[in-house]
This record gives structure tokens, sequence and C-alpha cells, in this order.
């Protein structure tokens, strides 16, 4: 098989983590043709009201998918990480009923929903991947929904921690016990009902019980099983089949 684009990769990298691709459908996703873009930190990629014909593939940095009421206050509903493509339903659902965002310099791959139909029509297994991941969004929104109606502080933000990581790890972004996670405490509160200065607290009880610690944007894992019982983590909802090697 050609060697593929560092774009491509990432998309590949992500269907194979929840499902098996031929080599004869990598080449295909290698052919998709991509229009890549930086957008700067606080940006958005695509707009609540927009009606895009393209799906942005994020191949660096990270994002969020949120919305703002009318006070102007933000729910941030799922973080993004490379691999991924939050606005794979704007393929079905032309209007866009919330915005994409960038929290870091994001890079993404901007896909024509024409290739992606022709890819769909020439290679149906990878469509039914592309749903599958569509529907594993769905179970991430149940499991938040669960934390913010439900679990504690506490047990919320070791519950993220806990997803972010393993997803990351599926698509290898991690090194070992740590990695990269450039998220503010203001945004972990806005994606968990909580005041930052609420995250700060429950931050510093997390580390003083051992189970994580930080240098700078890097999250350190030291105690995973601690980590996991903390936040009632149990990464069924995530779906993944296989971790990057």
């Amino acid at each position: 098989m050609p060697a593929t684009s560092h774009e491509h990769d990432r998309l590949i990298r992500k269907l194979e983590s929840i499902g098996d691709l031929s080599a004869g459908e990598k080449a295909a996703i290698g052919r998709l043709p991509l229009d890549v873009r930086v957008f700067g930190a606080g940006t958005d990629l695509v707009r609540e009201g927009d009606r895009p014909s393209h799906s942005c593939l994020i191949v660096e940095g990270m994002t969020c998918r949120y919305k703002m009421t009318g006070d102007g206050q933000r729910q941030i509903m799922a973080f993004h990480l490379p691999g991924d493509i939050p606005d794979l339903q704007s393929l079905h659902l032309q209007t866009m009923d919330h915005g994409l965002g960038a929290i870091t310099r994001t890079t993404a791959a901007l896909i024509a929903h024409e290739s992606l139909y022709e890819l769909f029509r020439a290679h149906p297994s990878i469509g039914h991947l592309m749903w599958r991941d569509t529907l594993i969004d769905a179970a991430v929104f149940r499991e938040w929904l669960v934390g913010v109606g439900r679990r504690s502080a506490y047990s919320r933000i070791a519950d993220l921690l806990c997803e972010l990581f393993v997803r990351a790890r599926a698509v290898g972004l991690t090194h070992g016990d740590t990695m990269e996670l450039p998220i503010t405490q203001s945004e972990l509160g806005d994606a968990l009902g909580l005041s930052a200065v609420h995250v700060n607290r429950v931050l510093q009880e997390l580390r003083a019980d051992g189970f994580i610690s930080s240098r700078g944007r890097t999250l350190v894992i030291n105690d995973w099983p601690g980590l996991e019982k903390a936040g009632d983590f149990d990464p069924t909802y995530l779906h993944i089949r296989r971790m990057a090697a």
C-alpha cells in the first residue's frame, strides 16, 4: 500500500481503534482530497447556524463541541483529539446546532461531503465505521450526562481525565503514563458544570491523593487504578477495540 500522509494516517489510526480496515480501505482513505487549514486557539472551526459542505478532521491540537446560552454562558459537550471528525453529522444534518471551537492552535483537514459520500459508496464498510464513531459520540454524551447529573465534582473530574487518557492512548497520543492536556480549569468547568475555583480545588485533591500530577500542560497518571475508582470509570462506553502500538 502506498504511503499515506500524516493527515490521512490520523483518520486511519482513529478508525482502526474502533474497528477493522483492509489494506484497500486504508488506501482509499489515503486518496481522500483534504484541504488542510490552521485555526488559532479560541477560534471556531464551525459555528452554530453554519451549513457546511465539508467535515473537519482534527490533525493536531484539541477542539471542543459547545453551545452558548442566551446570557452568554458556554456549555462544552465534548473534547476532541487528533483523528476525530467532530462534525461528521453535518453530512445529514445540514444546519449546525452547535459550535466547534479550537482550544489550542489546531490543524484540521477539511473533507468535502461529496468526497465522503463517494468513499462510502465505494467502500460501505468505511461508512459503517464512521457511523459507529458517531454512535460512540452519543455514548460519551450519555456518560457525561450521568456525571453532571449524579456524580460528585471529584468523581466527575477523575472520570473525564480517565476518558481523555484512554482515548488518547487508543490513537497513540500518550507517552507511558503521560499525555498532553492543554485544557484550562475554566474549560473543565464549562464541560462539567463547575466553577474554575471548584475545579482547582478538586485537582488539588486528586494530586494530594496521589492519583495525578502535572508538568506544565502534561498530565501524569501516577495511580491508574486509584483514578479509575475515584471516577467510577468504566471504559465500555468508549467501545475501543484496540490500542495503538
